[in-house]
């Protein structure tokens, strides 16, 4: 009993010691304290049109038929006398007349249980928008949407069309148009593209907030090789005063001529110039035909075909609308049967320019532009005449180009094509045939 009452007692004072030493051990140790840190993000503030969106109750709408400004906010309990003082301040502005079917509109509203209109916003277009502020003072300001242009490259192999090839890789079909009408119109016929014919494009994509796609901006540069020939186009201003820009090759030489083949875009000629033609309405008599007509949509867009100054237009007779360009002293182009005229006389209008919408005034049985030409005060065939090549570039400005187009040359042969990466990885023909028709889209 004595012995186990030691062994107890001895146990106790073990113990005792131990928690003795640990405390004179630990007590110098500095305290940590474990707290948990609760980080609470605040929430990205919505900007739009200059705003805080958080601080509105924000409408959104588009201008419908029977729409007006006053009608818009008197749905939303304003008052016609506050309407009226609001027109009256923002008319220097914007004429609230203007509001055209469809387009969008944003009404900013008070955060409470009347939701009262603060400020009403306009968009004509993707790009620019009508602010009529109304909350404190009364004002109105047109502003755009911030823009960023995107440089993008693509490469191809032609198997059957160039627009089939771009539409495999979702490339805008703008960009074709521009490569066949705009670049190389007088220098390849695409219509007769060879299977193997190969490209790569250096081109621009805008974006409307970062986020809203607004199709292909320019190109910058494109190399075609058409029947193993070389074809490069390097995108260069050449009067920054009216804002003519052209394309040329590695060489300097223009590749477009002075006029455009065809005023209008996807169209098909349905009558030509023919000065012995005979039409059955007026008993199959001669009446000579001394323009090309190009069967289009009403409302499709009418381009000049030449830099030039407008000396005509106006509505008259059997042209019904029609649009008179002097190019120089040798050549004169009109386009008859518009719909809508753009330009006025005295306008200065670039190659390209739209000049006015496909129509059907005048005497006409359809939807057309009748295109006229000519040539030292007579009216001729475009088509069977020789026409001058655009303006050749200046020997001074020929040694600012070619400086300018040395570093995007580099570039532009430094995109490989799909084709050759596979020979350098010495994969089999088979793998390169697969692999989306030799397209490589690089961004």
């Amino acid at each position: 009993m004595d012995r186990e009452r030691k062994r107890n007692v001895g146990n106790r004072y073990l113990i005792v010691l131990a928690l003795a030493i640990c405390f004179i051990a630990c007590k110098d140790e500095p305290k940590t304290i474990i707290e948990e840190l609760v980080v609470i993000e605040e929430p990205e503030p919505i900007l739009e049109f200059g705003f805080n969106l958080d601080h509105y109750i924000v409408k959104r709408d588009t201008i419908r038929k029977g729409d007006s400004f006053g009608e818009i906010l008197e749905r939303n309990h304003v008052g016609y006398p506050k309407i009226f003082n609001i027109a009256e301040k923002a008319k220097d502005t914007f004429d609230i007349r203007r509001l055209q079917i469809g387009k969008p509109y944003t009404l900013l509203c008070s955060k409470d249980s009347l939701e009262l209109p603060r400020c009403f916003i306009y968009q004509p277009n993707l790009e620019e928008y009508v602010v009529i502020n109304f909350q404190d003072s009364i004002h109105a300001y047109t502003s755009r949407k911030p823009i960023k242009y995107v440089e993008k490259t693509v490469t191809g192999i032609i198997t059957s069309s160039i627009s089939e090839t771009l539409d495999e890789q979702g490339v805008s079909a703008v960009l074709t148009n521009k490569l066949a009408d705009d670049i190389y119109a007088w220098t390849i016929d695409f219509r007769r593209l060879q299977k193997g014919d190969r490209f790569k494009v250096i081109y621009t994509d805008k974006y409307i907030d970062d986020t809203i796609y607004s199709g292909v901006h320019d190109v910058k540069a494109t190399y075609f090789e058409h029947n193993k020939e070389p074809f490069y186009a390097f995108r260069f201003e050449t009067d920054s005063l009216k804002g003519v820009i052209d394309y040329f090759d590695d060489k300097a030489k223009n590749l477009r001529r002075a006029f455009l083949k065809a005023p209008v875009k996807f169209s098909r000629i349905s009558s030509r110039y023919n000065l012995k033609r005979r039409i059955a309405v007026y008993g199959f008599k001669v009446r000579a035909h001394k323009g090309t007509d190009f069967a289009a949509r009403i409302g499709t867009p009418i381009m000049a075909t030449a830099n030039g100054t407008v000396i005509d237009s106006r509505r008259k007779g059997g042209n019904g609308n029609y649009v008179k360009i002097r190019h120089n002293a040798t050549y004169e182009t009109q386009y008859l049967h518009m719909s809508k005229r753009l330009v006025k006389v005295g306008q200065f209008v670039k190659q390209g320019d739209i000049i006015g919408k496909v129509g059907m005034t005048g005497n006409t049985g359809g939807p057309h532009v009748c295109y006229r030409f000519w040539k030292n005060g007579k009216q001729v065939d475009p088509f069977k005449q020789k026409l001058p090549e655009a303006k050749p570039i200046s020997d001074s400005l020929k040694v600012e180009y070619l400086k300018f187009i040395q570093p995007i040359k580099i570039q532009l042969d430094n995109i490989h094509f799909l084709e050759d990466v596979f020979e350098e990885q010495n994969q089999p023909e088979q793998t390169i045939k697969q692999n989306n028709n030799l397209i490589s889209l690089n961004q």
